[in-house]
């Protein structure tokens, strides 16, 4: 007789649907990068600890290593948009809490280039015939044009 084998975990994590990859492309998505810390050029990671209700949602964003400049606030705003898939935990209403670092990096600046010089280029083809028939009654195979072009 086989006995059915039980979760390894009594309680079962949430997860973000699509999974980690997804978290990310999520999280860069909707960033935007604070103006004040744009415009003193701050880089750095805000940690940043959040609560995950029974529902999959996250209901407290709390910053645990701060940055400044405008860069915890959204950080804590881009979390707080966050779904989670929550999976039913035998009726128990169960919080839970999870950290998460998010990068704060300067957008990389286009080398400023010189707009392309525009050339007056000029395009002119004569068409002429390779060789004169020699006799028109017979139409030729093919054609015998040479085409020259000048720049």
């Amino acid at each position: 007789m086989y006995k059915e084998r039980k979760g390894k975990h009594f309680i079962k994590n949430p997860f973000y649907e699509g999974g980690l990859k997804a978290m990310r492309a999520f999280i860069s998505k909707n960033k935007r990068y604070p103006k004040q810390a744009l415009e003193e050029k701050i880089e750095g990671t805000v940690f940043i600890k959040y609560t995950i209700n029974y529902k999959g949602k996250v209901i407290e964003a709390k910053v645990v290593k701060s940055l400044g400049y405008g860069c915890d606030e959204e950080a804590q705003r881009v979390i707080r948009l966050m779904k989670f898939e929550a999976p039913k935990n035998r009726g128990i209403k169960v919080k839970f809490f999870k950290n998460i670092q998010i990068h704060f990096r300067l957008p990389k600046e286009k080398e400023k280039t010189a707009p392309p010089v525009q050339s007056q280029t000029s395009l002119s083809y004569t068409i002429t015939p390779s060789k004169k028939e020699e006799n028109p009654s017979k139409p030729k195979k093919g054609g015998g044009y040479s085409i020259q072009i000048k720049y």
